[in-house]
């Protein structure tokens, strides 16, 4: 996960003030937010977005921090279904200024880099991580539209060597806490290390910070991602926002 090259990037401080609170997963997020837009017609090989008028070291700079996202980090399931077999808990970091849920049983671990990451305790390569990193945008906007963000992602994943293949699944942009602009995405990655797994990452930029969620989860063609643990993960991704009162 690329979490590790984080540390490269800035410098991070030991979490303080952190809490969690056990509660059933729920279908909408406690925060208030806006509808997800899903974009259809996702960017194939070839395509390219327009880059706002922002200075090329600025660009440079804020493509390098979004590129710490990759690497990771039947019939449909009613919201019932879920709650009975599956608890969230919500995490909240009030020093950094974020929160989301979490499944319950997946363990805090330390590891270089991350201001925070949860695996699961028999597989720890499926997991849910976040990294803050200090830039000089106001808002996630100033960077770029959704689609070309995820065009960039995937033509960052595409140039490792341990990628055999990466895969738009889904793009969107939400509002969070305040309105806060936060972008989506979904992907399909194929590498060399650990096989088929299905990303999910969300991004917003406030107080001159940009927070990033990873989440991957394995997903090969012999135990694919099952129903259930998509609609989970899917809440995780929806659930990550500013911590209220930041």
């Amino acid at each position: 996960m690329a979490l590790r090259t984080c540390l490269a990037l800035s410098d991070h401080r030991s979490l303080e003030s952190n809490s969690s609170s056990p509660i059933a997963a729920p279908r909408v997020p406690t925060q208030n937010h806006g509808p997800r837009a899903r974009v259809s017609g996702f960017p194939h090989e070839g395509d390219r977005f327009l880059l706002p008028a922002l200075r090329l070291s600025k660009r440079e700079a804020n493509l390098s921090i979004l590129a710490v996202l990759l690497n990771g980090c039947g019939p449909s399931a009613s919201a019932a279904t879920l709650r009975q077999e599956v608890e969230l808990e919500r995490y909240t970091d009030s020093k950094e200024g974020f929160t989301l849920l979490k499944p319950s049983s997946w363990v805090k671990v330390d590891k270089a880099g991350a201001t925070v990451l949860f695996e699961e305790p028999t597989k720890g390569s499926n997991n849910v991580g976040v990294v803050v990193s200090p830039v000089r945008l106001a808002s996630l906007g100033e960077f770029g539209s959704p689609q070309f963000v995820v065009d960039k992602l995937i033509q960052a994943e595409k140039r490792k060597e341990s990628t055999k293949d990466a895969e738009v699944i889904g793009v969107a942009e939400r509002s969070g806490q305040g309105g806060l602009q936060v972008y989506e995405f979904e992907y399909k990655l194929d590498s060399t290390r650990g096989g088929m797994k299905r990303i999910f990452s969300a991004a917003f930029v406030t107080s001159k910070k940009l927070y990033l969620l990873n989440i991957a989860h394995s997903d090969k063609p012999e135990s694919p991602l099952d129903t259930q643990t998509r609609v989970m993960l899917e809440e995780v991704l929806h659930s990550f926002d500013a911590a209220p009162g930041t």
